[in-house]
């Protein structure tokens, strides 16, 4: 099956678009707060007035447009199952075996807010409903996203009947990331497991949700640039960004009291508006170079995520750079920028002399001998 360039455009974007959350968890050594606009002074304040914005473009809404292209990507490796005759789950559970380890590498290693866990978890739900037709998915998804908006409904309930709940980090785990060594902040990783992963194991049924739609997508011939491609294109930017901006624009409420629903519901609202956008952007402006480059770098996504976050860390954390806590929010965005352009120069050099990205070539590698 020949490659579509939107689907790896809007991979790359989906991965580049996560760092513009995770910076400001990186450059605040880990304080949850400034993924959040509870703790901003007031709107004439420019550090959270630039770090507000970030947060409205991007916290939740390119996250999950990542997890629809991990559906969409389920879907054409079930397709290809179906095309070479092979047994779905016997080949598939491989892939959901590697993204659980490479995800726990990358958890345990690198940063403790890792996804792709949660992604193991969620592909595997998957994978056991895809063959059994619409109608089941269609079920799933009902029942996933009652229970997704019902837990959401409770806590944020929860948290205005009691103000004083807050997501910022302890100032040991602060103290830690600016002076601790990488082996202290492996071992912190290793001790607080069940603590750290506690958000990967509340946004399963949201990932179940995002990656069923991803499938249905796919089989919809939603990211093909044909009438029926267009026409679904255009409704998901009509209707996620007329009920996604709107609903987003909660965040500029003082206080933060919308924070949790921004990111676990309005956020993927938000994220099939982008979809379309881009969908758009790309179709209207067919001929910018810049969706090649994007497209290299949706290509090795995998290997995108890991290095950025581990560049994030290098940077930010004290057995670096130790830039941590030291810069204001426009040059945590410049720093973000130059990580971005490192990455799309790094994708599109790397794929200029090679077939894939160094984590998906590992990954193509041992699950060909796997096969065999």
């Amino acid at each position: 099956m020949k490659r579509i360039a939107l689907i790896d455009i809007l991979r790359g974007i989906a991965i580049l678009g996560t760092l513009g959350t995770n910076i400001w968890i990186f450059a605040h050594l880990g304080d949850l707060l400034y993924i959040t606009t509870a703790g901003a002074s007031s709107w004439t304040n420019m550090n959270d007035f630039v770090r507000t914005i970030v947060l409205f473009m991007v916290n939740g809404k390119l996250l999950g447009m990542l997890t629809i292209m991990f559906g969409v990507g389920m879907e054409i490796k079930y397709q290809q199952s179906i095309r070479r005759n092979k047994p779905w789950i016997g080949m598939y559970k491989w892939v959901i075996l590697f993204l659980m380890m490479e995800g726990f590498l990358h958890y345990l290693l690198v940063m403790e807010y890792d996804v792709l866990m949660s992604y193991a978890v969620t592909a595997a739900i998957i994978a056991a409903i895809i063959k059994r037709g619409e109608r089941v998915m269609t079920r799933v998804l009902w029942i996933a996203g009652i229970l997704h908006v019902g837990m959401v409904t409770l806590i944020f309930a929860a948290m205005l009947l009691e103000p004083a709940i807050s997501l910022a980090s302890s100032p040991q785990l602060i103290a830690l990331y600016a002076e601790g060594t990488w082996l202290e902040q492996v071992r912190n990783r290793l001790m607080n497991f069940v603590f750290f992963r506690t958000e990967s194991i509340f946004i399963i049924p949201l990932n179940i949700c995002l990656f069923i739609v991803g499938v249905k997508l796919m089989r919809s011939g939603a990211f093909s640039f044909d009438a029926q491609g267009i026409a679904i294109q255009r409704k998901l930017l009509v209707w996620g960004l007329g009920l996604g901006l709107p609903l987003n624009a909660l965040i500029f409420i003082p206080g933060g009291a919308f924070d949790l629903p921004i990111r676990y519901l309005f956020a993927p609202v938000l994220a099939f508006g982008y979809i379309g956008l881009i969908a758009f952007v790309v179709r209207t402006y067919s001929t910018w170079r810049v969706w090649k480059w994007l497209e290299m770098t949706g290509r090795m996504s995998l290997s995108c995520y890991i290095l950025q976050n581990l560049t994030g860390t290098a940077i930010f954390y004290g057995w670096g750079l130790g830039l941590g806590g030291k810069l204001n929010s426009i040059e945590i965005v410049g720093v973000f920028c130059m990580i971005v352009a490192a990455q799309i120069i790094f994708a599109n050099g790397w794929l200029a002399k090679f077939p894939y990205g160094p984590v998906e070539w590992l990954r193509k590698g041992m699950l060909q001998k796997l096969e065999r």
